[in-house]
This record gives structure tokens, C-alpha cells and sequence, in this order.
């Protein structure tokens, strides 16, 4: 999350690509950290970079762990001497475009290693696994069109921490232009990741959204460049806070998310479509060299 008035940070090293329909890359900066990097200019959309800024705030004044972010400024030197970070299409490679693009600190480490999927064995050792119901709602109340996305943090005790990435799809997605519908946005890697419904579980969804800052949220607003403004990103996202701010559509939301959700029906059709299983995969933490096989969507 940038202070207002922050200077953007330089890219200056080209790490690689990452898989996402963005093309979206890993780079480091002129702070010395590293970002997963997508520029104004991407496959997706026009409002991509609108909503990966406001998608992250929504979810940080809502409590839930985001990667920071912060602007970034490409140069065209650095697109000229890094031809991998040039958009792929069918038509042949797309320049990126120089100027101010959206970063996300990369949340692992040498010391803690990243998971993108867990088995089910594991979930009872997500230490914010009740975090997963208030991402939904505030999804659905978003507009999110897309699957929500998790990777997960493993601390020494062998416990786990979902961390929530990629917001490129709320706001009615980055072209601005969806209405979907609520399951689109559920975790889709194996829905038992959601805790049973109870009473607790609905207690804390009212609690949380009662509680949301939506005034500080629109305060943050500021920090989103003026170019990345576009009439239907403001729409969209003027739209959530609506949401979020009437408790009948919010108990309309929280009904319709807990009534919905049927994990083992739907875990046993997703398995007899796919005729596999879930197989859990390591985000390693060495990041330098392509061999270490970094990986994360985006």
C-alpha cells in the first residue's frame, strides 16, 4: 500500500514470467524488493490495475492478508533490454508500455516456503482458514469474476497462512463489463477449504462487514493514478461500496454464499470431470535462477 505521495520504484532486474492470462512478471526494484509486476497495457483488460490496487485495499481494511503493493515505473530502456517481459499474442510480441505499472510484493523468502495448493489433509492447519468466507463475500459484493486465488505461507510449526492474491478480476473484471454469478468467485481448488457453516461463522461475516471502513476505503482512492481511472472501474467500485454499506444486501449475500455451499457433492462431480485429483505444488523460495521453477498465477 503506497503513502500518498510515495515516488514510484524503478524496475530494474528482470526475473521471469508468470503464468496468468496478464502475463504478469517478477522483477526486482529500485528498493531492493521484488514485485510481481503488470503493466497498463495487458491482455486482460483496461481496469486490471485499478482493480489489483483497490481489490488489495478492499481486502486489507477488511483484515485479510494481502501482499503489499506499491507503483512502479517502467523505463523504456529496461523494456528494450528485456524482451521477456514483452506481451505474447497471436499475432506476435506487443511492447509493453513505459510509465507507471502495478506491483505486488512477492510474499515469500528464502526462510518461508509457498504453497499454491494444499491437500485436503492440510486444511485444518490454516491458521485463517475462516478467513476464506469473508474473501467470498466480499467478492461476490465486488463483482468478482473470477475464481478467488490463495497461495499459502508455511511457518516452522508446519502450520499454514493463506495469503489472498490476484484482484485483477473484481470490479465486474478487468474490462468491466461482467455480472457473475456468486460461485464464480468461490476458491475453486477444493471447496472443503471453507470451514462447516455455523452460527459463529455467520456471527463473524455480520461482524466484519458492520465494521467495514468503507469511507476509509474511498480515502484510498487517491493513491490509484488518474490514467488508470476509467468510467467503468469508478462505476464498479462505487457499486461495492454500495453493497457493503447496506446491511440487507449484505444478509442477502452472506444467505446466499452459506445456502450455496455443498463441498463433498460438488468436490466428488469436479473429480469425476477431471478424473484426477488435486495434486499440491511448492512455490520455491530460491527465485534467481529459472531452474528453481518459481510459479505463481497471476
Amino acid at each position: 500500500m503506497p503513502a500518498k505521495g510515495d515516488e514510484p520504484a524503478v524496475v530494474t532486474q528482470f526475473i521471469r514470467k508468470v503464468r496468468g492470462g496478464s502475463q504478469a512478471f517478477l522483477a526486482m526494484a529500485s528498493d531492493g524488493e521484488i514485485y510481481v509486476v503488470k503493466n497498463r497495457n495487458n491482455a486482460q483488460g483496461p481496469n486490471l490495475l485499478f482493480n489489483e490496487c483497490m481489490g488489495s485495499e478492499l481486502y486489507r481494511i477488511a483484515g485479510l492478508a494481502v501482499p503489499r503493493w506499491r507503483l512502479l515505473r517502467l523505463t523504456a530502456q529496461f523494456i528494450e533490454n528485456n524482451p521477456r517481459c514483452w506481451i505474447e499474442t497471436p499475432a506476435g510480441c506487443v511492447r509493453p508500455r513505459a510509465g507507471l505499472c502495478f506491483g505486488s510484493r512477492f510474499a515469500g523468502g528464502h526462510s518461508a516456503p509457498l504453497f499454491e495448493i494444499l491437500p485436503a489433509s492440510s486444511f485444518l492447519r490454516i491458521r485463517n482458514r475462516t478467513d476464506f468466507w469473508l474473501a467470498w463475500l466480499l467478492d461476490v459484493c465486488a463483482g468478482h469474476a473470477d475464481n478467488r486465488q490463495a497461495i499459502f505461507r508455511q511457518d516452522r510449526q508446519g502450520h499454514y497462512h493463506a495469503i489472498f492474491i490476484d484482484h485483477g478480476h473484481m470490479f465486474c473484471s478487468p474490462r468491466g463489463n461482467l455480472k457473475p454469478h456468486l460461485v464464480a468467485s468461490r476458491y475453486y481448488l477444493d471447496p472443503r477449504i471453507y470451514p462447516n457453516v455455523c452460527s459463529d461463522i455467520v456471527k463473524i461475516l455480520r461482524t466484519k462487514t458492520r465494521r467495514f471502513d468503507c469511507e476509509g476505503l474511498w480515502a484510498r482512492l487517491p493513491t490509484v493514478p488518474d490514467e488508470w481511472m476509467t468510467h467503468s472501474a469508478i462505476t464498479n467500485f462505487t457499486r461495492c461500496l454500495h453493497t457493503l454499506s447496506d446491511s440487507r444486501l449484505i444478509e442477502n449475500s452472506i444467505e446466499a454464499i452459506t445456502s450455496s455451499h455443498c463441498p463433498d457433492a460438488e468436490l466428488r462431480r469436479n473429480d469425476a470431470e477431471r478424473g484426477r485429483q488435486c495434486n499440491h505444488s511448492i512455490l520455491r523460495c530460491g527465485i534467481q535462477n529459472e531452474r528453481n521453477g518459481f510459479s505463481l498465477c497471476a
